[in-house]
């Protein structure tokens, strides 16, 4: 049995790495996906503690609001797709718990499967296969000759309730987040790309820090009821330029098209983490693009050397 724990997202990001410990409490097999979530396998220790899975979640929530004062919903699950869907669905305060994989998707949109995007989802609702249940009834060949003879398979099976990926613990990071809160409810446009700016800028700094690149970025709005709106894209190619980060969180920004929204905080999340050293770079002729780099190069060290507001964005420093 599977737990994914999500934790709220105003918890600190610093708590974070504390509350992965108080699960490794529980069992050793904890993998981390930062800001917010941890997935856990917890078959031993359901044995050890002799606890159901619903009993054992009800434990770890208690310890985490008593110790570090973090409320989370937590899901639970034969393997870790059902345990993230699950919780992406349990109310605060409850477990919920798949028992029954088949009847917990059958009716579910396509597009609540990992892996489906909204292009894919489109091409399956083209052809009428809109719920989770109705690609579970479809042939193989079928999902196969729509999107490809892997991905066919992969939602085959995930359709079915089957996930292959196991929890790895202590496994290098898949994703790099950073968010910020407004003081107050915040309606000026220019201000929240200005959080973008800062955050795009932190996320690029982080990246080439640790020489690596992402692929996408996830933007996750937070308003003033406590609701959220998140939208992700993937980037041209792989990189971890400042520039190209920026453009693509004002692109994701602009997506959301808020009008007068009142919005309490933003969070910038760099998915699909990847060494610098076999991305691929699209070469250019124009000079602006390769001066931009080598600016980039020398912040970079001055940030190493006096912190890092030694050197920032002209708008951020005013």
């Amino acid at each position: 049995m599977i737990l994914c724990v999500r934790f709220r997202q105003e918890t600190p990001e610093p708590l974070f790495p504390r509350l992965v410990d108080l699960l490794g409490e529980f069992t050793p097999v904890v993998e981390a996906a930062p800001p917010h979530e941890a997935l856990a396998d917890v078959r031993g220790a359901l044995r050890y503690f002799d606890r159901t899975p619903a009993e054992l979640a009800a434990v770890i929530r208690v310890r985490a609001l008593a110790l570090y004062g973090a409320d989370c919903v937590i899901g639970a699950g034969p393997n870790p797709m059902l345990a993230r869907m699950a919780a992406r669905e349990a109310r605060p305060g409850l477990t919920l718990t798949v028992d029954d994989p088949a009847a917990f998707l059958r009716d579910r949109p396509v597009v609540a499967l990992d892996g489906v995007g909204r292009t894919t989802a489109r091409t399956l609702c083209g052809y009428g296969l809109d719920s989770v249940g109705r690609v579970a009834d479809a042939p193989l060949a079928v999902l196969q000759r729509l999107v490809g003879a892997k991905a066919g398979r992969e939602l085959w099976e995930r359709a079915r309730g089957i996930d292959r990926t196991p929890v790895v613990p202590n496994a290098a990071a898949r994703s790099l987040a950073a968010e910020r809160s407004f003081p107050y409810d915040e309606l000026d446009r220019a201000e929240q790309r200005r959080a973008l700016l800062s955050l795009a800028t932190e996320l690029g700094t982080r990246l080439r820090a640790d020489s690596q690149v992402c692929r996408s970025l996830a933007l996750t709005v937070r308003y003033a009821d406590r609701s959220t709106t998140s939208r992700s894209r993937t980037l041209p190619e792989p990189t971890a330029h400042g520039a190209a980060l920026t453009a693509l969180a004002y692109a994701l920004h602009d997506s959301l098209g808020l009008q007068r929204a009142r919005v309490r905080g933003v969070a910038l999340r760099a998915e699909g983490l990847g060494p610098a050293e076999r991305a691929a770079h699209q070469l250019t002729f124009d000079p602006a693009d390769e001066k931009a780099r080598r600016i980039e190069a020398v912040a970079d060290r001055a940030r190493a050397k006096f912190g890092p507001r030694a050197i920032l964005p002209g708008s951020l420093a005013a």
